[in-house]
């Protein structure tokens, strides 16, 4: 039996099963990313500031007509639609093999590719509201807004509800995904490796029998799964989870 024989053969046996989507499957989705070379050179020649400046809690108070302007271009007027990665893991929650699906990306990617059980550890770029009222907007008010976007009725900017640089995950949502993780018996680790930040804080409540990797791109420290696939999760979770309909 290959090995998407066995990752399928151990959903299909697994009573609770979480998966970990890391910043791979975002890339496979089309996004690059903001520390990649040619992005960083590209947004300090066109604001004056590196990405990570600009993404941050520091510039949206005190900066803050810099910090939309790049915030509607560079990250809400991309569209970025989920892969096969994050529908083949839709597929799998419909079939009851797959509980609940953590992620760090802001777009919401598995919702919107059918999962209905994710926690988002960073929010969403679709959750925004007034941080006086607490009015909720939509994204679109925000990409839409020609300047700043103001509450309607406070007039003081509206804050996108996702997590920027310098900020930490609310100790809420640390806390739900601790407990998800330490109810598992199968862990997947998908689009990440042992070295990233998700990894390095959650997968050590882990206390199941089976932690499966799936990333195309190698670290020494992925060697702790009990079983690894090198290929990208938008290729390879298909195969797990479609194969058994070619069997038939």
């Amino acid at each position: 039996m290959d090995k998407y024989g066995m990752i399928r053969e151990i959903l299909k046996k697994s009573t609770y099963t979480v998966a970990m989507c890391g910043t791979d499957m975002m890339k496979e989705s089309g996004m690059q990313s903001m520390r990649a070379p040619e992005i960083s050179y590209k947004v300090e020649r066109e604001y004056g500031y590196s990405p990570e400046e600009i993404f941050s809690s520091v510039f949206y108070t005190n900066r803050t007509e810099t910090f939309f302007k790049y915030y509607k271009r560079e990250m809400l007027e991309p569209t970025l639609e989920p892969s096969e990665g994050f529908a083949a893991l839709a597929e799998l929650e419909r079939k009851g093999q797959l509980q609940y699906s953590i992620t760090n990306n802001v777009y919401d990617l598995p919702e919107r590719a059918g999962c209905k059980k994710v926690l988002n550890l960073h929010g969403t770029i679709f959750d925004n509201e007034c941080p006086r009222c607490g009015k909720k907007y939509p994204m679109e008010y925000i990409r839409d807004s020609k300047k700043i976007p103001l509450c309607e009725k406070c007039q003081i900017p509206v804050r996108p509800k996702v997590m920027l640089f310098g900020e930490q995950v609310d100790n809420q949502l640390m806390t739900r995904a601790v407990n998800e993780i330490s109810k598992a018996d199968v862990l997947l680790l998908l689009g990440t490796n042992f070295n990233s930040g998700l990894c390095d804080r959650y997968v050590q409540y882990f206390e199941g029998s089976n932690l499966i990797l799936i990333n195309s791109q190698e670290h020494f420290r992925d060697e702790n799964a009990n079983i690894i696939l090198r290929e990208e999760v938008k290729t390879a979770l298909p195969k797990i989870v479609r194969g058994e309909e070619k069997e038939v």
